[in-house]
Parts: C-alpha cells; structure tokens; sequence
C-alpha cells in the first residue's frame, strides 16, 4: 500500500506560481506518478504524468508550457511546477501512483487547493 500526500496549494493571485509536492510512503522508482485536477461542478482532469523512465505526458494544451511535471525517486516525491497561473486552474489538485510498472493509478492522495485569484 502506498500512501500519498500532497501539499503546497494555496491562494495565489493571477500570473503567479505554485509548486505542489506530493510524498510517497512507499517507492516511486518503478510508478508512474501523476497530478489531476478537479474544480467545483466539473469532472477529475488529468494534469500531467510521468513514468519510471522520465517520460513525461500533459493532459491538454492549456497548460503545456506553464506546468512541469518532475520526480525525485531518492525522496519518493512527485512535484508540479505551476506558473502564469490563471483562475481556470483553481481546483483541487491530486497526485496519483501506479502499481509497478504499471500505467493505470491505484493509488490517490487527499488532494490540495490551489485557487487564483483576478
């Protein structure tokens, strides 16, 4: 079993940046690790991920270019690096794991806030 939890949300003002963390108990060297995001009234969005090897996949344009995705297997943290951020990213952001060598996520932490403000 691995347990996530996530931190660094919080209320920043439009144009700024975040970099939410997300610590594993367990490994990470062998998961795919991943950040969703869901706002008020609307569906869990994939964010980003990235696998055991470095590969990295973003969910949709819109933040290519403003967020990175990157890992650091020797503290079994995941991070997201969010910058010129808008009010459409206001939502709760999740990071998420995968079994062993596996694409599909079993595991999700509790999720963090992130809310930009105009």
């Amino acid at each position: 079993q691995v347990q996530l939890v996530e931190s660094g949300g919080g209320l920043v003002q439009a144009g700024g940046s975040l970099r939410l963390s997300c610590a594993a108990s367990g490994r990470t060297s062998t998961r795919r690790l991943a950040w969703f995001r869901q706002a008020p009234g609307k569906d869990r969005e994939f964010v980003a991920s990235i696998i055991w090897s470095g590969g990295v996949t973003y969910g949709s344009d819109s933040v290519k270019g403003r967020f990175t995705i990157s890992r650091d297997d020797a503290k079994s943290t995941v991070y997201l690096q969010m910058n010129s951020l808008k009010p459409e990213d206001t939502a709760v952001y999740y990071c998420a794991a995968s079994g062993d060598y596996r694409v599909t996520f079993d595991y999700w932490g509790q999720g963090t806030q992130v809310t930009v403000s105009s």
